[in-house]
């Protein structure tokens, strides 16, 4: 991603949160953003150590401050987490923070003798991935059809496949899109900002429920609006918003995640540890979205598909390009993807049609497209002018009117269709173990794509039909 898209996209997570002060990492890369002057340990004993061994660090360290050293949290929460303090959020720009480095690095012999990880960064969970979108929402004629369009099972309430959507809520009028009879759940904290101008990432929830709902009409879902802070929160309360989630309509079969992040390891999140051991002990199957970064790294909870012990209860998703032949460019990939569903122009509800509400792009499209792909990818097009496009721009950005429906990219919306398929499959096979339904679905569906040279797994909705791709020319 260029430097200045992702420093414009921070800006608008670190106003979403103004009371934590933000940094991005490793070492200024922007892979990820984290909370400054703060680490994440375990709960209990673990704690105790990490906070000793922090503090005679920057004891013997003079440029470091031993006071700043305490706990910044509940010493026992069901996450079994907490936060230590380790220096002055405060302090310095929004480079990566030194007092969290250091405090990481002087935990690594205790680590290397326990055999397990003790502290990390405290990482902003976004549906975004890194906070730069596929790309925005395109409004979408009510003539025009859905993609993918609603299947046309019935809904029963006796059969109904519970789906759990954990993102940005819903829209207050989503109730007049008749394809949402079926959805419920919590409703979008703020839709508009004060000159009555729908925020970003507003409406993201109302859109996934959509295509859930048209993959597999006869489910029953609810969305929880976990995410309302820009499509963002911080990992020391993810984990208790899953289990706030669960604990509000009990496990479901089929939980619906597009969010989550990078860590830069290949052993998790501490955050949500005791949510996954949890995860894996129910009946539901966690279908998560392995990202918008282009990139192999692994991303989280969507990875835990390819640690032992996790294989059945998480699918983790990639997205295919609109003629669902190859991965579309902003999808992350490799081998703990365990498949790619269509993630890019697909069409949904993204309001009701009661009341119409404007928006502004938040950024422009790329000259060229960010992962050096030769077709007409999100990156391009449509064209249009942002707010945060250019500096000193004289161009007025670009506004558009929503009512209704909209065409929108992103490995975000792969996840829902896959969920989607998951419950269809098990209304069409009287199948009550989402998991197995997992197992069959894949071992059913022999459809391959190509992504990065690798032929992988592809699921594709029997009512979905691919966008043609336009091939651009040498130099473009």
């Amino acid at each position: 991603m260029a430097p200045q898209r992702f420093h414009e996209q921070f800006e608008q997570i670190q106003r979403s949160m103004p009371d934590v002060p933000l940094a991005m990492g490793p070492d200024d890369s922007a892979e990820f953003m984290y909370e400054k002057g703060v680490v994440l340990v375990r709960d209990g004993e673990e704690a105790g150590i990490v906070e000793d061994t922090v503090r005679a660090h920057f004891t013997a360290a003079p440029d470091l401050d031993q006071d700043e050293v305490r706990r910044a949290g509940p010493r026992t929460n069901r996450s079994g987490i907490t936060r230590i303090r380790v220096g002055d959020p405060g302090a310095g720009g929004r480079e990566a923070d030194r007092a969290v480095a250091q405090a990481l690095r002087s935990v690594r012999e205790r680590e290397d003798r326990a055999g397990h990880r003790m502290a990390a960064r405290n990482h902003v969970v976004h549906i975004a991935v890194n906070a730069c979108p596929g790309d925005e929402p395109v409004p979408v004629p009510l003539s025009e059809p859905l993609n993918p369009a609603a299947a046309d099972t019935a809904h029963d309430p006796e059969t109904a496949v519970g789906v759990l959507v954990v993102d940005t809520g819903l829209m207050k009028d989503y109730r007049s899109c008749g394809l949402l009879s079926h959805t419920g759940g919590d409703a979008q904290v703020q839709e508009c900002d004060e000159q009555g101008i729908l925020q970003q990432y507003v409406g993201h929830g109302t859109f996934i429920a959509g295509l859930v709902a048209a993959v597999a009409p006869n489910t029953d879902i609810t969305v929880r609006g976990s995410l309302n802070d820009a499509g963002a929160i911080l990992e020391s309360e993810f984990g208790e918003k899953l289990f706030e989630a669960v604990d509000a309509g009990g496990w479901p079969d089929v939980l619906s995640l597009s969010a989550g992040t990078s860590n830069g390891r290949t052993d998790g999140l501490l955050g949500v540890e005791n949510f996954m051991r949890e995860l894996r002990e129910q009946r539901t199957l966690l279908v998560a979205a392995a990202g918008n970064n282009g990139s192999a790294t692994p991303f989280w909870p969507a990875a835990y598909a390819d640690l032992p012990g996790w294989e059945d209860s998480v699918l983790s998703v990639g997205a295919l390009r609109s003629d669902g032949e190859f991965g579309a460019c902003f999808t992350n990939h490799g081998p703990w993807v365990r498949v790619y569903a269509p993630g890019e122009r697909l069409t949904s509800a993204l309001t009701g049609f009661e009341t119409p509400v404007p928006y502004v792009y938040q950024h422009s499209t790329y000259d060229a497209c960010r992962y050096g792909f030769r077709y007409g990818c999100t990156c391009r097009h449509p064209r249009h002018t942002g707010v945060l496009s250019d500096e000193n721009a004289v161009a007025k950005p670009d506004q558009v009117m929503f009512e209704g429906y909209a065409q929108w990219s992103g490995t975000s919306f792969a996840t829902p269709v896959t969920a989607g398929m998951v419950a269809a499959h098990m209304t069409a096979h009287k199948e009550t173990d989402p998991r197995a339904a997992r197992r069959q679905l894949l071992a059913a569906h022999t459809g391959l794509a190509e992504v990065r040279g690798a032929h992988v797994p592809a699921l594709r909705p029997p009512t979905w039909r691919p966008v043609p791709v336009v091939r651009l020319v040498p130099g473009s």
